[in-house]
C-alpha cells in the first residue's frame, strides 16, 4: 500500500507541469478511448449484472450499476465537458499590495492524491478520474465489489490514454486492495493522500468518517424532502412531485418524503395519491394523512430512511413553520424544495433551511454536477467545509500564497 501510494504522489508532480491545452488533449481521448471501448466495458459490465442477479441486488442497485451504449455515450460526454470548463488551476483568486509593499496573490492549486470509494455507480469512474485529471490531482479510485469488471475495464481504458501520452499511470489508479483492510489502510495514510471523498451507504460514511486520519469530505445519504405549501400552483406540485420520487428512486436527489401544508391537505393529498398509484409507488403517511388518503403508517424510523426505492412518505405539517422543523429534525443537508407561488413564504424557506441546495418551485432532482453546469462531479457534499453540494471542479483545488517582496523585512 505505501510503495503504490508513493507512486501516485510521485506522479503528482508530472501532472503538474502540464499545462491546461495538455489536459483538454489527453480528456478528450479518454473520451474517445471509451466510445472505442463500448463493446469490451458492455462485456465486462454485463459479468457485474449477473453478479448482481444472482446476489439478489434490489432494482435501483442494479439501476446504477447497469451499462448500455448510451450510459457510455454519456460518460464520454461529461469527460468532453470537463475538457471544456475553464482551467482551475493557477487562477489568482485575489490579489493585493500591503502596507510594507507586498505583493500578494491568492492562487488556486490542486489538492495533491485523492482517495474516492464509492459504491454500485461505474460512470462514477470516469468522472471523478477525469475531474481530478483536469484539476492536477492524482486519484485513488475504490469502488464497489459488484461493480468491479466494469470499473476494471473503464480504468483500464483512461490508463491506456495515459501509457499513449507517456504520462504515468499512477495519475489514474484502483486501489490494488479492494477489501474492508485495504480501505481502513488508505484512510489512516494521511503522509500520501490529502483528501477521502466516501460516497456510498450510511455504514460506510459512518466508518470513514470515524476512522480517517485524512480530511473527509462527505457525500452522505440524501434525505430530501418536497413541502407543498397552501399557495402553491398544484399543477406545479404534481409534477415536481413525481419527478423528485419516480424519475430515478435510486439516486441520492430523489425525494423521500412529500410535507403538505395542512391548509390545503384534503383538496391536494387526492390529486397526489392518484398520481403517485399510476406510477406504483408505494405511501406511507402520518395520521393525518390517513385520515384523507389510504395509506400505511409512516414511523419516525420511516421519515429517517433513505429507501432509494420507489416507496414515499407523506406528512401534513402546519405550514411552513411546520415544513422546516420537520426538516430540521429528519434532513441530512442535501436538498430540500419548497413549491409556492408566495414569494415571502419562498425567501423564509430558503433561509431557514441548512442544506446544500434550496429549491423554490423546481426538483431536487437537479442536484446534481452536469446540471448544474459542473460536467460532473465528485460526489454531492453534504459537509459545510471545504465544498458543499455538488462538488466539481473548484471543490478539488485549494489555494496558496503568492508573495512578492523586494528587501522588506519584519
Amino acid at each position: 500500500m505505501e510503495k503504490f501510494l508513493q507512486e501516485a504522489k510521485a506522479s503528482s508532480r508530472v501532472l503538474a507541469s502540464l499545462s491546461g491545452a495538455e489536459k483538454n488533449r489527453v480528456l478528450r481521448e479518454m473520451a474517445a478511448g471509451l466510445r472505442e471501448n463500448t463493446r469490451e466495458i458492455l462485456s465486462e459490465n454485463a459479468k457485474d449484472m449477473v453478479a448482481a442477479e444472482e446476489n439478489k441486488l434490489d432494482a435501483a442497485l442494479k439501476d446504477r450499476l447497469f451499462l448500455d451504449e448510451k450510459r457510455i455515450d454519456a460518460m464520454a460526454v461529461a469527460i468532453e465537458e470537463i475538457a471544456a470548463l475553464k482551467e482551475p488551476v493557477g487562477r489568482v483568486l485575489e490579489g493585493w499590495v500591503t502596507e510594507d509593499g507586498l505583493k500578494i496573490e491568492k492562487v488556486s492549486i490542486p489538492i495533491g492524491v485523492i482517495g474516492i470509494i464509492y459504491e454500485s455507480r461505474p460512470n462514477v469512474t470516469s468522472d471523478t478520474a477525469a475531474l481530478c485529471f483536469k484539476s492536477a490531482n492524482v486519484c485513488v479510485l475504490k469502488g464497489g465489489k459488484e461493480a468491479e469488471h466494469s470499473n476494471v475495464v473503464i480504468a483500464k481504458t483512461l490508463k491506456k490514454t495515459l501509457r499513449d501520452n507517456n504520462l504515468p499511470e499512477a495519475l489514474i489508479s484502483l486501489l490494488p486492495d479492494a477489501s474492508r483492510e485495504g480501505v481502513a489502510k488508505l484512510i489512516k495514510m494521511d503522509k500520501y493522500v490529502d483528501l477521502i471523498v466516501p460516497r456510498g451507504g450510511a455504514g460506510l460514511i459512518r466508518y470513514v468518517s470515524e476512522n480517517s486520519t485524512v480530511p473527509v469530505v462527505k457525500h452522505d445519504k440524501g434525505q430530501c424532502h418536497t413541502f407543498i405549501d397552501k399557495d402553491a400552483d398544484l399543477g406545479k406540485a404534481l409534477s415536481i412531485a413525481i419527478n423528485a420520487k419516480v424519475d430515478r428512486p435510486g439516486v441520492c436527489n430523489a425525494m423521500e418524503t412529500l410535507l403538505v401544508d395542512k391548509a390545503t391537505a384534503a383538496q391536494t393529498l387526492p390529486k397526489l395519491k392518484m398520481a403517485f398509484d399510476e406510477t406504483m409507488t408505494a405511501l406511507k403517511g402520518c395520521d393525518a394523512t390517513q385520515e384523507i388518503i389510504d395509506v400505511t403508517h409512516a414511523t419516525d424510523e420511516d421519515y429517517d430512511t433513505e429507501y432509494l426505492a420507489n416507496i414515499l412518505n407523506i406528512k401534513v405539517v402546519d405550514g411552513v413553520d411546520g415544513a422546516i422543523e420537520h426538516i430540521v429534525r429528519f434532513g441530512s443537508g442535501h436538498s430540500e424544495a419548497i413549491v409556492t407561488e408566495n414569494y415571502t413564504t419562498a425567501e423564509l424557506f430558503l433561509n431557514a433551511i441548512d442544506a446544500a441546495a434550496v429549491y423554490v418551485n423546481a426538483s431536487t432532482r437537479f442536484t446534481d454536477g452536469g446540471a448544474f453546469g459542473f460536467g460532473a462531479e465528485v460526489g454531492i457534499s453534504t459537509n459545510k467545509l471545504h465544498a458543499r453540494g455538488p462538488m466539481g471542479i473548484e471543490g478539488l483545488t485549494t489555494y496558496k500564497f503568492k508573495v512578492y517582496g523586494n528587501g522588506q523585512i519584519r
